[in-house]
């Protein structure tokens, strides 16, 4: 029996993948200043210019692997109804990557932690950010309209906390594992919020 041939997306689709994961590789080992479009080519097995094909260059490879490193962080939640016990699980999901991170989870915090002196970098994450915050003012918001947040919290500060905390705790998990215990972690954190907003 015969394997079907992949159709050429197929093969477009696989060769962007196994570039991201080699930038991400790359980045997590060295450093943002350590990818280049020949570097990232080399890894994962195909030429530079198969790279520059698929993304131009390297400021439209770190955005593309910016936004596919933050994409779906936390599985599941799009079946779950908006509200407080949704912004919770997000939370959680969040905290509990953090005990086993794959090779984009850690790119991720790695060109976040170096957006603050790249110049390349820092509108890529402030636009990352920025939405990270609007979705959870958003879910605050929503649970304040259901009434499992209290309404007296300012959602925009609320989203912030958040987002510094959850930013926070990574960068530390990233630096020194083994300060950080995720499974009690997730539990404090969550339990800290629910007290806070219920």
């Amino acid at each position: 029996m015969t394997t079907p041939r992949r159709t050429q997306q197929q093969r477009r689709d696989q060769a962007s993948a196994a570039l991201l994961e080699a930038a991400a590789e790359l980045v997590v080992e060295e450093g943002v200043r350590a990818v280049t479009l020949a570097r990232v080519g080399e890894r994962a097995g195909y030429s530079r210019g198969l790279v520059t094909h698929h993304f131009g260059g390297k400021q439209a490879l770190l955005e593309q692997l910016a936004r596919t490193t933050q994409t779906g962080f936390v599985p599941g939640l799009d079946t779950q109804p908006p509200g407080l016990d949704r912004l919770l699980r997000l939370i959680d999901g969040y905290l509990a990557r953090l005990s086993e991170p794959d090779v984009l989870s850690r790119a991720f915090l790695v060109l976040w932690a170096e957006s603050m002196t790249a110049p390349e970098l820092a509108p890529i994450f402030r636009e990352r950010d920025t939405a990270f915050r609007d979705d959870l003012r958003q879910e605050i918001a929503a649970g304040i309209a259901e009434g499992t947040i209290r309404a007296d919290i300012d959602p925009e500060q609320i989203a912030v906390a958040i987002v510094g905390q959850l930013r926070g705790i990574a960068l530390q998990c990233l630096l020194d594992p083994a300060a950080v215990e995720p499974t009690e972690l997730c539990r404090c954190a969550v339990e800290v919020w629910k007290r806070a907003l219920s």
